[in-house]
């Protein structure tokens, strides 16, 4: 094997060598920390919280998981993992390919970070192109939904995903800090394994971890094709109880440094990805893909009366993926690119304290061979935005701008046609206030108009796209994509309990959506879809809540509500998911925890000109949690998913029809933190 040509097993193997080095550089420091040595995560939200304060005074709805939660909600995908947030569901290409859908939108309107810089691959031009990271080593997933996002771009106009993994170290460390979690079992028979460390001597603080995922194809409830697409075009029923070609293996790592200093710091970090999965629409193709990406971080403070603090964030991501027929490539996609943002806090102006930020994006696109839909493109952005908040005793406002020129340039291609250039300059703002009636119950709501730039797929596809069942048509004469949105939410607290309630509405006066024509391209045989720009509407509501019954008994309650219709013609939206209601009983005494979730999905019958509808179901799922009496904090876990054995399909998924959810199976895991 080159080690070379792999960059997710370079960073494996080199983890072992610098535990070596880390013991011999804070032998003195680990000693002391023997006493103390679970990392308490932060409570406070980094995306979209300038002001650096804790969740409850954010105006903007934002949800949470990290430490001990997020690890027994991993799954294999961040789509799944987040799926059941209110408001927020999963694209769901089978189980390795799956992005977050938030209040009905996914693809380019949900920005995907990884510490605060987006994410780059090709998952949001394509539902069976995986999202190039892995649950397994992230530390915090925090989601903010909704057009307050727009810090973030236009790509945030339905919300935003930050996935932290702490590779460059922020604070202070010192000694040795850690965790490894191990797991067994599922629907795909998952092998997973993940390590994680940190270490430091007060000055200089060093991150490795690693991690390996293997998986079996899924074991699903009857039959991978639906009985209504059996019914519609006469697709046969096969494969009873798998789910062909949907197996996959995958490792990974990163190194990281940091210099710490009292008042902020400065690192670097590398991470390799590496993951190869079947692609369950098309049983004999598998995608091989890799990403290599470099991050830097730096942040100081307490700088001087003018300016406070200054953050600087870049990351340089060479993305490659082929996807390979019966051992042949067929297409080969790469992603090129370096993004980075600049903020600077300013001393507060009376009252008023608030952030200016540059950010740029320069990435390169390229698709090769058969299946290529899209041509060679070139995507530059550079946006600057500001961010202000004003407490006035019970109420606090806030307003957000920003401004950014972007240009999508395709470049001439014999398949495709002349090169072309496209440029935009869309402007976004944000009114928003939170108002505290007094210490159990506030008021948040926000106002936004939001502009979003097509993206490349958008504007130039001109092809088949296998994965979705469709021949695509972009635009080449696409404006931005406007719209204007009001969200509330009411919040309650009291002790241990708490409850919030939120609506919404986002009406967009001109949606760039991909449509059913009616007709057929007659090279492929597919369905043409075109994208076209329309009036569009979405509203809906989302809830969520705690509630302490008895001593170490809880009961969690949720739900949510998307209604998006198509206003130029009154009909649905395609692939947005059905009500949903949802409760659990949480206990949990000293070593023992025990858990019992049911969410029930609707049946979605409201439905886009040939969409088909979905049943309802109810997910049944159990957790069980014990720590072991040792002087190592190690808990062991089984986890039961879809106990009632239903035959489950999410209807926000291109896929849903063909590819169902895992059936009944039990997960058996250890984890430890040291």
């Amino acid at each position: 094997m080159n080690y070379s040509q792999n960059p997710c097993l370079l960073a494996t193997c080199a983890l072992k060598p610098l535990l070596v080095v880390i013991t011999v550089l804070f032998t003195n420091q680990a000693t002391a920390a023997e006493a103390n040595t679970t990392i308490e995560l932060a409570t406070v939200p980094v995306t979209g919280n300038p002001p650096g304060v804790s969740s409850d005074e954010l105006i903007a709805p934002v949800s949470i998981l990290n430490g001990r939660e997020l690890s027994l909600k991993r799954e294999s995908t961040l789509g799944d993992t987040l799926n059941g947030i209110p408001g927020v569901s999963a694209s769901s290409s089978g189980p390795n390919a799956s992005r977050p859908v938030i209040r009905g939108l996914d693809a380019e309107r949900v920005r995907i970070m990884q510490n605060g810089t987006g994410v780059l691959d090709a998952s949001s031009l394509s539902s069976d192109h995986a999202v190039s990271l892995d649950p397994l080593v992230v530390e915090q997933i925090e989601v903010i939904r909704g057009p307050a996002a727009l810090l973030y771009g236009g790509s945030a106009v339905g919300g935003v995903v930050n996935a932290i993994d702490h590779r460059i170290p922020t604070e202070q460390l010192e000694g040795i800090t850690g965790r490894a979690e191990g797991s067994v079992g599922g629907a795909d028979s998952q092998n997973n394994l993940a390590t994680v460390i940190d270490a430091g001597n007060g000055k200089l603080a060093i991150h490795a971890d690693a991690y390996t995922r293997k998986t079996s194809d899924l074991d699903i409830p009857g039959f991978a094709v639906s009985s209504r697409k059996n019914r519609a075009d006469g697709t046969p029923r096969e494969n009873y109880g798998k789910l062909i070609n949907s197996s996959a293996s995958g490792e990974g790592g990163a190194l990281g440094a940091s210099l710490t200093f009292d008042n902020g710091y400065a690192g670097i970090s590398y991470s390799g990805f590496n993951n190869n999965y079947g692609t369950v629409a098309e049983p004999t193709v598998r995608i091989d893909m890799q990403s290599k990406r470099w991050d830097f971080a730096s942040e100081f403070g307490e700088l001087g009366t003018i300016v406070e603090r200054v953050k600087l964030k870049l990351s340089h991501t060479d993305y490659h993926h082929q996807e390979i027929d019966d051992g042949i490539v067929g297409t080969t996609f790469n992603n090129r690119g370096l993004e980075g943002s600049l903020e600077a806090g300013h001393a507060n102006i009376g009252n008023i304290k608030g952030v200016v930020g540059l950010q740029f994006q320069n990435s390169n696109f390229e698709a090769l061979g058969d299946e290529a839909f899209v041509p060679a493109v070139n995507t530059q952005s550079k946006a600057i935005y500001i961010y202000e908040e004003l407490p006035l005793n019970q109420l606090k406002l806030s307003f957000g701008g920003r401004t950014e020129h972007v240009s999508v340039d395709a470049k001439n291609d014999t398949k495709f046609g002349p090169a072309q250039n496209n440029s935009f300059t869309p402007v976004s703002f944000a009114f928003g206030g939170l108002y505290t009636f007094n210490p159990n119950w506030s008021l948040a709501t926000n106002l936004s108009h939001n502009e979003r730039a097509p993206s490349y797929f958008e504007l130039y596809a001109d092809g088949a796209h296998l994965a979705t069942g469709q021949y695509e048509i972009g635009n080449r004469n696409f404006g931005k994509e406007r719209s204007n949105g009001i969200d509330a939410q009411i919040r309650w607290k009291d002790g241990k309990n708490n409850f919030n309630f939120g609506a919404y509405y986002t009406r967009f006066t001109s949606f760039l959506g991909l449509l059913d024509t009616g007709s057929t391209d007659p090279g492929s045989g597919l369905p043409i879809a075109q994208f076209s720009a329309f009036a569009a509407t979405f509203k809906g509501l989302e809830a969520e809540g705690k509630f302490n019954l008895a001593e170490h008994l809880d009961l969690a309650l949720r739900g949510d509500y998307v209604n998006a219709t198509n206003r130029d013609n009154s009909d649905a939206m395609p692939r947005i998911a059905p009500l949903r209601l949802g409760a659990g009983l949480h206990y949990q005494k000293n070593s023992f925890g025990a858990r019992l979730d049911m969410l029930h999905a609707f049946k979605q019958n409201r439905t886009a000109e040939n969409e088909l509808a979905t049943d309802g179901y109810t997910n049944v799922s159990a957790l069980v949690t014990y720590t072991l009496p040792t002087k190592f904090n190690l808990e062991v876990f089984a986890k039961a998913n879809n106990l009632l054995d239903q035959e489950i399909r999410e209807h926000t998924s291109f896929l849903k029809d063909i590819a169902p959810q895992g059936g009944r199976s039990i997960l058996l895991g250890l984890r430890t933190d040291f």
